[in-house]
């Protein structure tokens, strides 16, 4: 299956004369998305925030990477169980944890995220610790990227727009009105978050699968502050809104790249911004409509027009 996306991808792009370069580019892109939808879906629809999706990240990258270096599993299974792996964990994470009020399941998380990292740098035999796990085969192809982005998109948008996904809406907006019509707010958090660990143990086993090598050092806090901001860059609460916020976080350091040292510096001003200017984001609560668009263009060029006319 997977070589056969691979043929695929070589054919379109020896026909489209699209170089390496922006291959990789459009992976990066696609693999940020799947990681970033499911933040967005624990953050912006449910109001918790997490600095541990890097460590589930990392459950998945390496998950998929020693099954399929050690023991010759095919890479689309090693990817659905790491990414089931990485919600086994989220689920048994989250039956602990997300009882705690306020501040305390954030620090408890980017504890996780810390953890993961230190232990995958200490089982040496297992993970290859900080020399990191080399020899993963190259099965991530733009194709299968694009792809899994777009499934991801679908199974998003689907479970948000079910009765599961407006759930979790009444409990982000007023928790103890929504256990008093009898949701049970625990139990639909803990959904959340392990759908969110699901997502980034997905991302994780494609970036895995496109890099050939991985450190624990790739999935530092760094990466769980950078899922974060990008989330709340596109705007909480829209599914639309976080995939514009992976293309800006994604792409922008590509055509800017001279800058890319001060990639950090940039998303902090870039939040402090948006919190100033547009506190629910670019796209926040809010979903692209291609009616709303066509008829923001009519406005604009229509104004323009009569504007003209009168002036004649």
């Amino acid at each position: 299956m997977i070589e056969f996306f691979n043929n695929i991808n070589t054919g379109i792009c020896s026909f489209l004369h699209i170089n390496s370069y922006i291959q990789g580019v459009v992976v990066l892109l696609c693999i940020n998305i799947i990681a970033i939808l499911g933040m967005a879906v624990l953050t912006g629809f449910t109001r918790l925030f997490s600095f541990g999706n890097a460590g589930f990240m990392a459950i998945g990258a390496y998950t998929a990477a020693i099954l399929i270096v050690r023991h010759n599993v095919n890479f689309l299974i090693a990817m659905i169980i790491g990414a089931a792996f990485a919600g086994f964990i989220a689920f048994l994470l989250g039956s602990l944890t997300l009882k705690l009020k306020g501040d305390y399941f954030l620090i408890t998380c980017l504890g996780f995220g810390e953890c993961v990292r230190v232990l995958f740098n200490y089982f040496k035999k297992l993970t290859g610790g900080s020399a990191g796990f080399p020899g993963i085969p190259n099965y991530s192809s733009m194709l299968f990227a694009v792809i899994c982005a777009i499934l991801a998109f679908f199974i998003a948008w689907r479970f948000i727009h079910s009765k599961y996904g407006r759930n979790l809406t009444s409990i982000r907006e007023n928790e103890l009105a929504a256990e008093a019509v009898g949701i049970n707010a625990f139990r639909y958090k803990r959904l959340s978050f392990t759908f969110s660990a699901v997502y980034a143990g997905w991302a994780g086993a494609l970036y895995a699968g496109y890099m050939m090598y991985i450190v624990p050092t790739n999935f530092a806090l760094n990466k769980s502050i950078e899922l974060i901001t990008t989330t709340v860059i596109g705007g909480l609460g829209s599914l639309t809104g976080s995939v514009l916020g992976a293309m800006l976080v994604t792409l922008l350091p590509e055509v800017f790249r001279s800058l890319s040292n001060y990639r950090m510096l940039i998303y902090g001003f870039a939040v402090v911004l948006i919190i100033m200017f547009r506190p629910n984001g670019l796209y926040g609560y809010k979903e692209f409509s291609l009616k709303r668009t066509i008829a923001w263009f009519k406005k604009l060029f229509g104004g323009k027009a009569k504007a003209g006319k009168e002036e004649a």
